[in-house]
């Protein structure tokens, strides 16, 4: 049987941090650090942290729908960051650090659309979620080092303070979603 994978890109602050998380759910082949939806052709890490580039930290996910669906993967991101906080995530701040989903079908805008909707309705946040919801333009890949950072650096101090905590919080909220 054939399987046909589909490409998602998200946004929810350092993307250390994103990536952490999605290279452990199930049905995720692939997860690639990276910057979107800015202005500058091929951005590197400095000029993106200047804030002048309109480029998000993001992660590009690849993965299968027959293992994990569109809104399971939307699910996990709107538990592992704050969609409130406009330019931020915790201490990073910075218009790289937007909450932004950047969809590559219309499947996945109108599946990302619904959940932000039903967290409004839900009044889950107490505040507006400013997610932004967007086709993925301008996706550059971010520096090797960039790259599993946290698998290849755990002890490093922000990934035990901020990245250790959001995989801890996937574990035990989506243990279901967990790779074997």
């Amino acid at each position: 049987m054939s399987t046909t994978h589909q490409t998602i890109t998200l946004g929810g602050g350092c993307f250390w941090c994103t990536e952490s998380v999605f290279v452990e759910v199930m049905g995720v082949v692939d997860v690639e650090s990276g910057y979107s939806n800015g202005h500058l052709h091929q951005p590197s890490y400095e000029a993106v942290c200047t804030g002048t580039t309109g480029h998000n930290e993001v992660v590009k996910l690849v993965y299968d729908p027959a293992v994990v669906s569109t809104r399971e993967l939307l699910e996990i991101f709107f538990v592992i960051h704050d969609p409130t906080t406009l330019n931020r995530q915790g201490n990073d701040t910075g218009t790289q650090y937007r909450s932004g989903i950047y969809f590559s079908t219309p499947e996945q805008e109108a599946e990302a659309r619904a959940i932000i909707a039903e967290l409004t309705a839900s009044g889950h946040y107490g505040r507006p979620i400013v997610t932004e919801v967007l086709a993925v333009q301008n996706y550059w890949p971010a520096e090797a080092y960039h790259q599993d950072f946290f698998a290849r650096n755990p002890t490093q101090g922000y990934c035990m303070a901020v990245a250790a905590p959001k995989v801890a919080k996937f574990r035990k909220t989506f243990a279901r979603l967990q790779k074997s």
